[in-house]
């Protein structure tokens, strides 16, 4: 396990599971905000989904909450490759960076639709994001195979 921790691949998943739990806090503050301002009682309400609530709240109210989702979505697969990375002893120099690049486009991404949240500028952040994250799976495949 010595050579996961020699990996500077590590510092960009710590980071981006970090921004995740500051995405969590995020989507509590604005729905809660959001629920008391049309009096919902969450004691009142028994069972239903978070598709529930979001027909309840603004469209803003929710861009937190529905950031907080997709960090669970496309950054698994970013976890699992730069750990695998990291096991096989090639999470440094590129592919490094291409995971602090990856973690700086989904923090962007998660900003930007929390605040803005302009559909085009989304897609091409998200776009981006999972170009890297490609990139990332290829010399993940490279290193695993050897060639």
């Amino acid at each position: 396990m010595a050579v996961v921790a020699t990996q500077e691949i590590v510092k960009p998943v710590a980071v981006l599971a970090a921004w995740t739990m500051v995405m969590l806090v995020w989507l509590y503050v604005s729905r809660t905000a959001a629920r008391d301002q049309i009096k919902v009682d969450p004691r009142d309400m028994v069972g239903g989904t978070s598709w529930d609530v979001d027909r309840m709240l603004s469209g803003k109210a929710n861009w937190a909450a529905h950031n907080y989702n997709h960090l669970h979505e496309a950054p698994t697969v970013f976890y699992a490759v730069a750990l695998l990375l990291a096991l096989m002893g090639q999470g440094n120099g590129i592919a490094a960076a291409l995971a602090w690049a990856y973690v700086a486009l989904r923090i962007v991404h998660s900003v930007w639709q929390a605040t803005v949240n302009r559909i085009l500028v989304r897609l091409a952040l998200f776009g981006l994001s999972s170009l890297v994250l490609m990139a990332l799976t290829l010399l993940a495949v490279k290193a695993a195979f050897g060639f």
